[in-house]
């Protein structure tokens, strides 16, 4: 049995939490929490934060003894683009590509 937790909308750029993603694959529990802390990424809060989600949802729903979880699969997609216009000189417009994240992380017990 396995719990998972998604955080969905998350303002942050996909391959920006890849980095903190691929870092807490695979690790047990304590040890991804104490990587995340010590991690100086924007994208560390956010999965700290699906993954205590994660590991509380293994509790309550799952009656798992969270000192044998470890972090079974973690990744990233990407949500919708917020498309924003920068004006330019002689009239032109660039685009600005504001990126969004949907964050999914799974425990399960050894």
């Amino acid at each position: 049995m396995e719990a998972k937790a998604i955080a969905t909308h998350v303002r942050i750029a996909p391959r920006k939490i890849r980095i903190v993603i691929d870092l807490i694959r695979g690790k047990s529990v304590g040890e991804a929490f104490a990587i995340l802390k010590h991690t100086p990424k924007i994208g560390s809060e956010v999965v700290e934060k699906v993954l205590k989600s994660a590991v509380a949802n293994a509790e309550h729903n799952y009656d798992m003894n969270s000192d044998k979880l470890y972090v079974a699969a973690a990744y990233v997609d990407q949500g919708p683009t917020l498309k924003r216009i920068h004006p330019r000189s002689r009239g032109q417009a660039f685009k600005i590509l504001k990126r969004t994240s949907h964050v999914t992380v799974v425990v399960d017990e050894r």
